[in-house]
Formats: C-alpha cells, structure tokens, sequence
C-alpha cells in the first residue's frame, strides 16, 4: 500500500478534521444549498471544508464561506469519466489530507466511493428522493448511495425506502430533515416596497391574491394540475405564479398551451427568472406544492411555511412529514385538482385573523423542527461518529475534547 494511504488514516491531533462534499454541480436546487450551508457550519466549527463539483454560479457562495472549491467533472455518468474521476478525487484526498468524503449524487458517489475505498478515508452517503428501484440495474447503480458508512436520508419517507429498497440497517441509517434559515426566510424582514417591487415587474393586478406553485418547470411538479385546478375554481381575481426554470426544452411551451385552452391567460405567469424567492414568498397568498411523484422533502413547501405562508401540497413523500393538515396546511391527493381547487379556495377565504394564526402555527412548527442549524449540528455529528468512536462511549456529562 502506498504510504500516504497508511500515515493519515485519522485527523491528526495538530489539525482540525476536513470533509470533502461530493456533487454534480454548483448551479442550483436544495442538494447544492445544503451542501453550501453544511460547508459553512463545518468552517463554523474550526474544520476544514472542501466541495468537489463541475463548479457554477453557487462557488462564489462556497468561497464566501471559507469553504474551498475543487473543481472536476463530476456529473458525467460515463462510465470512463467515472474512473477518471476516481483517480482525480484520490489526488484530492491525499493532497488535502481529507478525512471523511461525503456524497451526495449517484453519479459523483462512485467516483468518490471508489477514492475512499482506495485511501481507506470515512465515506458518508446522502439519499436525497426515494430512487426508483425497480429494474435491477438501476436498483445496482443507486446502491451506491447505501455503501456509506453512514448513510443520511433527508426525511422518514426517504429512509423507509433506504431500509426496504437497499436493506440498510439502524447501524447506519440516521434521518436528518433538510433545514431553512428562519433568519432569511422571515416574513418580518420582507418589506412592503420589496412585495410591491415584485407585484409590478410580474405584473400582478391591484387586488388581486396570489397563489405560487415554485419549482422547476417540470411535468411532476404538477403545473399542468394547477392550471385545471384554476380553471375548476372559476375565480377571475387571483394571479397565479409558476415560478422556475425550465427543466426539459419544450414543457413551457405546453403550459402555456394549457393556460390559453383554458381561457386563463390574464391569470398565470410563468416566471423563469426568480431572483427573489424570499420576496416571492412575501407576495405570495397561498403557496402550493402539486407533485405528481413523492417528493422526498420538499424544500419549498417549508420555506413558505417559515415565512407564515398557507400551504397546499400532495399528500404523499416528505409533506405528510413537514404539513400539519389543517393547522399548518392542507394536503390534497396527488393528481386530483377537483380537491386542489377546494383547498386554494378555501385558504384564499380565510380570514384576517385565521390567516394570521395559521401563518403563526406554521412559522413555529418549522422553527422547531427544520431549521438550518438542526440540521448541520446532526450532519457533523455524524462525521464524529465515524471520526471520533471512542468519544460516542463517554458518560454523558464528560465532556469532549475536540482536537484544535
């Protein structure tokens, strides 16, 4: 064995403990958001963090972290560039002396899993969606993600289809929500200029209430459902926002052929270039959420629960765990706008005060359980896990030293 692979088996007492993030890219989604916010809380602590991706706007957010960027084509699926890779991530390794690699893709988690295995470091794994599993050799390529060590899945849905699908035991299975920065998605910092700014360069009528459906515009996220659940409602005095880039070339094109069929033109807006999704949320009456498919989480639909926004989502994946039906939300049957058409109108009638009230029921109910902090503290303490064993056998009140 080589003896750079025999000599650094453990963070070193004179040096804080680095992680490597493994991912595609850095352009945007919550998979790159998390990434950032867990490389911040790393730094935060006095480790050492590194982020390994074909690179994109998001670096810069990265770099102003203190985080380090190392960029590598790390979204290719070619199985030559995978091993490319490989070889590439164990130079990194050894190079930056890292301790624990941390995966978070399919494609970037062989290269990866194969440099761990290959310098001996830690390996960690994050299911992000429940991966379909059903042929048996997609069910060989997405078992890569249960190879970790420690396997992190984003929500009890995630990991009863990590436990069932790929038979990962409570030995390595922890389920860590995905977390929200109450600090920047809070409704009192977004001011009236700020909603009224947004109203005017989308064009949403005086008077009108707004309902958003945010996400990428893609045919599972349910936009062509919201459109026939605005045409059941038959109410001329709400602006409808679908707010996202476009996924696949062409889905666009079919929305607005939907909207127009149905008379709603006046009505909807698509909006691909959302710079402000804070300010969204401020303009924003109800917020829904309409997958057709079980989302694993579901980021947007508890950013508008921080910011005291009703909510609206299908009631399968991660939003039976983040909504409380009738206290924080509602949710409606996947596929079904007859019922999601009810739902808008019936949180567009609330009033003032229960609006307010349900508004404040949902801010808490976020603040206690999915929040940024929450889940960056559980991610590290993971990595201690595997780094520091003998310090997960101390007596409770013996506290632990952590090498500066």
């Amino acid at each position: 064995m080589a003896r750079e692979d025999t000599i650094d088996q453990r963070p070193q007492e004179a040096r804080p403990p680095a992680v490597l993030q493994v991912i595609p890219s850095l352009v945007s989604g919550g998979v790159e958001r998390g990434t950032i916010e867990v490389a911040a809380a790393l730094v935060a602590a006095g480790w050492t963090a590194y982020v390994a991706s074909a690179g994109g706007p998001m670096e810069r957010e990265l770099t102003r972290a203190g985080a380090k960027h190392i960029t590598l084509p790390l979204a290719t699926k070619n199985p030559i560039g995978i091993r490319r890779n490989a070889r590439a991530l164990v130079d990194v390794i050894r190079r930056c002396r890292i301790d624990i690699v941390h995966a978070r893709s399919r494609a970037p988690a062989w290269s990866a899993f194969r440099a761990a295995k290959k310098t001996r470091r830690r390996f960690v794994t994050t299911f992000h969606n429940a991966y379909d599993a059903t042929a048996p050799l997609k069910h060989w390529y997405n078992s890569v993600m249960a190879r970790g060590e420690r396997v992190i899945a984003i929500s009890d849905f995630v990991a009863d289809h990590v436990a069932n699908a790929y038979g990962v035991g409570p030995d390595r299975l922890r389920t860590i929500p995905r977390g929200v920065d109450m600090k920047l998605f809070d409704p009192s910092r977004v001011t009236g200029q700020r909603v009224a700014d947004l109203a005017a360069q989308w064009r949403v009528p005086d008077g009108f209430a707004v309902v958003m459906l945010p996400g990428r515009l893609t045919r599972w996220k349910g936009g062509l459902d919201f459109i026939e659940a605005m045409a059941r409602l038959e109410r001329r005095d709400v602006c409808c926002l679908l707010v996202g880039a476009e996924q696949r070339s062409g889905f666009r094109k079919e929305l607005e052929t939907a909207i127009e069929r149905h008379g709603l033109g006046g009505q909807f807006r698509i909006i691909e270039d959302c710079r402000d999704i804070v300010g969204a949320y401020g303009l924003a009456d109800v917020v829904i959420s309409a997958s057709t498919d079980p989302e694993g989480f579901g980021r947007t639909i508890v950013e508008a629960q921080a910011m005291g926004r009703p909510v609206i989502a299908t009631d399968h994946g991660g939003a039976r765990e983040t909504v409380i039906p009738g206290s924080t939300g509602w949710l409606v049957p996947p596929g079904d706008s007859a019922a999601l058409a009810t739902a808008i109108d019936h949180a567009l009638r609330l009033d003032p005060v229960s609006r307010d009230a349900l508004g404040f029921r949902a801010r808490a109910h976020i603040a206690q359980g999915f929040t940024r902090e929450a889940m960056c503290a559980r991610t590290i303490d993971v990595y201690e896990e595997l780094l520091f064993p003998e310090a997960q056998a101390m007596p409770a009140d013996e506290p632990l030293a952590i090498p500066a």
